[in-house]
């Protein structure tokens, strides 16, 4: 994963990976992150959760607006099954 963003990011093509362990995040370094402790096979969440989903999605977008230093991890907190999701009410980035 971070291997092939950097490639990508090299051409000119920003990225941000969201990953389910940190510790193959810091090793391999990719350029944005977006950390998320959930099962694996759920890196965006719930199935059916839009709003969940709609979440992860606007926090990985910010990232590629926000994250200027490479290496880069966020990571919101969230936890699965125990948190109350809403819906972006704006998609304004930077």
């Amino acid at each position: 994963m971070g291997l092939i963003a950097r490639v990508i990011e090299a051409a000119g093509i920003p990225t941000v990976c969201v990953i389910g362990l940190r510790e193959i995040a810091e090793r391999v370094r990719p350029p944005r992150a977006v950390h998320l402790k959930w099962p694996f096979g759920h890196p965006l969440g719930e199935p059916g959760n839009r709003a969940q989903q709609l979440c992860v999605l606007y926090i990985a977008l910010q990232a590629l607006y926000t994250v200027q230093e490479s290496g880069t991890i966020l990571d919101p907190g969230w936890r699965w099954r125990r948190e109350e999701y809403e819906e972006p009410d704006t998609w304004v980035m930077g």
